[in-house]
């Protein structure tokens, strides 16, 4: 029985970063590849890090209700394929939605047992520092991104855990210890272990 994990954060929290570092320490655990209108940032692949389409096939995606959560953010369109989760969890692989909270209540409405993890920064100047740095958005994009994460972080109380990325290490310790954490609950190891708790008792 695989868990299907929602991690969001305000854009520049370092989700994206910490989140590809997980997967690559973590077995068994994978990242679904979201649809969006956006055009790729330098370095992204279509398929990896996004599916790259047109507004009209998002459209008429979301119309035949292949999405289990869509989103508007910043003028595009985002949405993830209900096929694509299904089809890992079937696998027994762990799933991570990299989302924003509109799309992780969503989410809640078909996957009831998902786990929600929100990234917080250690301070406002912090966030505004890690916006600059990155070099990808002009002032104008990163002052609206700036009020946006304000809006945003008041959501963090809709999760079921709260990740402070201060030190990257650390934050990155704290994510792993909760997808390791969620592995051993009474429910998962109780499907994992049925043979041997048969045995036993």
């Amino acid at each position: 029985m695989a868990n299907l994990f929602i991690i969001a954060a305000p854009s520049g929290c370092g989700k994206t970063s910490l989140v590809k570092a997980l997967i690559e320490q973590e077995d068994h655990l994978c990242v679904s590849v979201s649809h969006t209108t956006r055009i790729a940032r330098p370095g992204e692949v279509h398929g990896k890090n996004y599916f790259f389409i047109s507004k009209q096939v998002f459209e008429k995606n979301k119309q035949n209700n292949d999405f289990i959560e869509s989103a508007q953010v910043f003028g595009n369109y985002y949405g993830t394929a209900k096929q694509t989760v299904e089809e890992l969890l079937t696998q027994d692989q762990d799933v991570i939605l990299e989302i924003d909270w509109q799309g992780a209540k969503q989410v809640k409405q078909s996957f009831t047992d998902a786990i929600g993890i929100f990234i917080l920064p250690p301070s406002v100047s912090a966030l505004q520092e890690r916006l600059t740095d990155r070099g990808q958005d002009d002032q104008s994009i990163i002052d609206r991104r700036m009020q946006d994460a304000v809006s945003e972080m008041q959501h963090f109380d809709e999760f079921d855990y709260l990740v402070i990325n201060d030190d990257f290490n650390i934050a990155l310790n704290d994510l792993s210890d909760i997808i390791h954490a969620q592995r051993l609950t009474l429910k998962q190891q109780s499907k994992k272990h049925q043979d041997l708790l048969k045995q036993l008792i």
